[in-house]
């Protein structure tokens, strides 16, 4: 039986993007997100992070290091009463080919590693993130309703895919998107 998640990027998402965070006494909580993530599991959606963590590939910080932060940040979601369904990350930057990563954001790799894992219903599913590349993903791996959070300063995207994103300040506007689609 198929089920819809909702995809969130981390940093930016989660946490406030300071760059290449790899520890928890960086990791700063972004305002809301605990609240979305129960809202999203009392709609009946799996929660799934899909990262991109270059940081890895460019020697900041290790594999391990990555992995510790993920597990603290997973028991803090266990603490707030919200269980992450599953967590995926990209840790190159480029693949055999000298192109981007099969599985780094803005190719959808790391959403169908999480469709085939968890049969995820696509269209019926929602994409939270602050990028561009988190957007471009979630369009091609067909997720059904996209959102950007912050204050978006890439370029504007004229492309008919591009006017279905909605786009919100901040988490807790975000909420009431989330309600919207989930409960259409």
């Amino acid at each position: 039986m198929t089920r819809r998640a909702l995809f969130l990027d981390r940093d930016g998402i989660i946490n406030v993007d300071k760059g290449y965070v790899h520890d928890a006494k960086d990791f700063e909580w972004m305002p809301g997100i605990f609240e979305l993530a129960r809202t999203a599991i009392d709609l009946d959606a799996a929660l799934i992070v899909v990262t991109n963590q270059s940081g890895i590939a460019r020697g900041y910080y290790t594999e391990e290091q990555y992995q510790t932060l993920t597990a603290w940040m997973c028991a803090r979601f266990a603490d707030e009463g919200v269980a992450l369904t599953d967590v995926f990350h990209c840790p190159h930057l480029k693949g055999p080919d000298g192109l981007d990563h099969p599985m780094r954001k803005p190719n959808p790799g790391m959403l169908y590693a999480a469709r085939d894992a968890h049969d995820i219903d696509m269209p019926a599913s929602a994409m939270l993130g602050d990028k561009w590349t988190d957007m471009e993903a979630a369009i091609a791996a067909g997720v059904g309703h996209m959102a950007i959070i912050g204050d978006m300063i890439e370029e504007k995207r004229s492309d008919a895919n591009y006017t279905t994103v909605a786009r919100h300040p901040d988490l807790n506007a975000a909420l009431t998107w989330l309600n919207e689609v989930f409960d259409a």
